[in-house]
């Protein structure tokens, strides 16, 4: 029920933001210049046209004409549309991200009471309502662009992945590639999750089947009624931990083996343990191999990840894009990263870590200095374009003076540290690596500074934080609710003209 109602209050600002925005802005924006056109080919059944701007796979294409073959019975009844291309419109073909947003914020209520089921209805229909209202997310849900269905589809996969319907997830993970490439980055990331899970749920089990046989040493010798008795308890234990592992740990292990070594003990954990039920692994994440299987073979046909505009997105090593990430990331969940309490904690766990934390510390903020100094990419479509919000950030900010982007790197480190603190009281210290190699793998590579990027690796860290008090979900609606008020506002009832094009430009994410 609670997922129904997530979706039902979702609708209440979706319907009417929708029929606004098609009314002010009714023809295609931006990047919807390129989208729009190429779906309304697909509707003409030219599927051999393609547009060479066009950097993403069809897939949000494929899932317009879905939608557009389910409502053409209905407007041609009500003689809305003579055919089934005339069906294809603008407003219809924006309306698919409409109805994606709904269904995502139902996989989100999804997966957080997966995570966590202690949580009650409310606050995980809060929890899931707060975040369908995440800016970056919210905004491209009135629009034509692949955001919304790239993350359904991941999160989609990821919650198929948690309910260990592995064949299904990687269905899911084939359809999120195919409607944005990087998303080959988040099947891998979820595949690998679900491994350390299995493998650790092996591991916690191993370990009690010892401390059993352990604490049966030196009683009764064994008889028949022993016998039953063990075997009887190895079967409670088992069930318990299979009932267990139907769902990722969402608390820290306190088996003896798990509290001793930490991050390189878990490694080494999941090695042993993966290679010790290897075939059983094999044959559960075969189906994620043979997708990335076909990506590899997509990358040697195409000589590139994009598509079309190959010298606009060449991989480059943008490193400072992974500490822009941060900062915005902890901008956009500010109740919890930017109190004095957090702080304050943040602090003490690396004094309680004495020299190692000094070290930690000093090591982020130099590999974030040589970041920002050699690796930040100033892309000619960021200084170009004054339609994007980035543009202004990047002159008015991290150029207004040459020391500025220096010193915002303790911004970066603290934002990115605060980030592991919050993981790590909920998630194991290898999911947090393979999450940060997960992030780094799709942010680095791009040299645009595009905030549209940050959605998947934002949603990844937030679902797995432990937020259970209404007044920082609050908080956190109260500060998207104002800031998509503005960026719409601005969208709608702010163009202005160029001097050296016709036409209306909006200010946009």
């Amino acid at each position: 029920m609670g997922r129904i109602a997530t979706a039902a209050i979702v609708s209440l600002w979706t319907i009417p933001v929708f029929i606004l925005v098609n009314r002010i802005v009714p023809d295609p924006y931006m990047d919807e210049i390129f989208h729009i056109p190429q779906a309304q080919k697909y509707c003409n059944g030219d599927f051999m046209s393609w547009d060479p701007m066009i950097t993403t796979p069809p897939g949000l294409y494929y899932l317009s004409l879905v939608q557009v073959a389910a409502l053409f019975p209905i407007k041609y009844f009500l003689q809305l549309a003579s055919s089934f291309p005339e069906a294809c419109s603008t407003a219809v073909l924006r309306s698919i991200n409409g109805v994606l947003a709904l269904l995502c914020s139902m996989l989100v209520y999804e997966i957080i009471a997966h995570l966590r089921p202690a949580l009650d209805d409310r606050k995980s229909a809060l929890f899931a309502t707060v975040l369908t209202l995440y800016p970056l997310h919210w905004f491209f849900t009135f629009l034509y662009y692949t955001d919304v269905a790239s993350l359904t589809a991941v999160l989609a996969m990821y919650l198929a992945c948690l309910k260990k319907k592995y064949l299904f997830s990687a269905l899911l993970g084939a359809m999120a590639v195919f409607i944005r490439q990087t998303n080959i980055i988040w099947m891998l990331f979820v595949a690998c999750s679900e491994v350390i899970d299995i493998t650790m749920a092996h591991q916690k089990d191993s370990v009690e089947v010892d401390d059993l046989k352990a604490s049966n040493q030196g009683t009764i010798p064994s008889t028949v009624n022993t016998g039953v008795n063990v075997s009887s308890n190895l079967r409670k234990r088992k069930s318990k931990g299979n009932a267990k592992s139907n769902k990722p740990p969402y608390w820290k292990s306190t088996s003896s083996t798990s509290q001793t070594s930490g991050l390189l003990h878990e490694i080494q954990a999941i090695v042993l343990t993966s290679w010790r039920i290897k075939w059983e692994l094999l044959v559960s994440f075969s189906p994620f191999f043979f997708v990335l299987l076909a990506f590899v073979a997509f990358l040697f046909w195409n000589g590139s990840v994009v598509l079309g505009a190959k010298e606009a997105h060449v991989v480059s090593p943008h490193f400072a894009q992974i500490m822009y990430f941060s900062l915005v990331s902890a901008l956009l969940a500010a109740p919890l990263h930017f109190t004095i309490g957090h702080a304050l904690d943040l602090f003490r766990s690396f004094w309680r870590n004495g020299l190692l934390g000094i070290f930690l510390l000093l090591s982020a903020l130099i590999a974030s200095l040589l970041s920002v100094h050699f690796f930040s990419i100033a892309h000619p479509y960021l200084l170009a374009d004054n339609r994007h919000y980035t543009f202004y950030l990047w002159r008015k900010i991290i150029k207004v003076h040459w020391s500025m982007k220096y010193l915002l790197v303790p911004f970066y480190v603290y934002s990115w540290f605060s980030i592991f603190r919050f993981l790590d009281k909920t998630r194991r210290r290898i999911w947090i690596l393979a999450y940060f190699f997960a992030t780094s793998a799709v942010l680095i590579p791009a040299p645009l500074i595009e905030f549209r990027y940050y959605t998947i690796p934002f949603y990844f860290f937030i679902l797995h934080t432990d937020i259970d008090d209404r007044r920082s979900l609050l908080l956190i609606g109260i500060l998207y609710t104002i800031l998509n008020i503005f960026t719409m506002t601005m969208f709608l009832f702010r163009p202005f003209h160029w001097d050296h094009e016709s036409g209306v430009q909006r200010f946009i994410w």
